[in-house]
């Protein structure tokens, strides 16, 4: 049976992560940020999850006294439809509520209704739009948001 391990982020894992990353953004942060993250921010923190020791999946937070904002979530696309990205989520939801977060929010493309959907399930609402937020296409992002406490 397949292990599925979710971890926190090492610098040893970027590659792996900037290969999910690759296949799941048509525009990709670049390396540097996530080396930033991982080293130098001392409010960002970041999970891998790993399917039998590879590399399938991340999500990033940042934590600022009782707000955590998902920066980023991806699970590669070969590993898409078995709910794992609604277990990641779900981890560092609970990441979240460990460390005496009290809300949640994220940022969302207008056009993807299937994370809308998985972060309804877990009870975020919208909560504004951000007007041309994405910069590849200028699309508006959906501000969604949920109370922890």
């Amino acid at each position: 049976m397949a292990e599925l391990v979710i971890r926190q982020m090492k610098l040893a894992d970027i590659d792996s992560v900037m290969d999910v990353e690759r296949a799941t953004f048509d525009s990709p942060w670049p390396e540097d940020i996530f080396l930033q993250e991982v080293s130098g921010n001392q409010h960002a923190h970041y999970y891998v999850m790993e399917l039998d020791k590879e590399i399938i999946g991340y999500a990033g937070m940042w934590l600022v006294i009782d707000d955590a904002q998902i920066t980023n979530i991806a699970v590669t696309p070969k590993y898409r439809g078995y709910k794992l990205g609604e277990k990641l989520f779900l981890y560092i939801i609970e990441q979240a509520i460990q460390m005496g977060t009290k809300r949640l929010s994220l940022e969302v493309r207008m056009s993807n209704k299937v994370a809308q959907r998985m972060y309804r399930k877990f009870g975020l609402v919208p909560g504004g739009i951000r007007k041309n937020y994405y910069k590849d296409n200028q699309e508006d992002a959906i501000v969604m948001w949920v109370n922890l406490s």
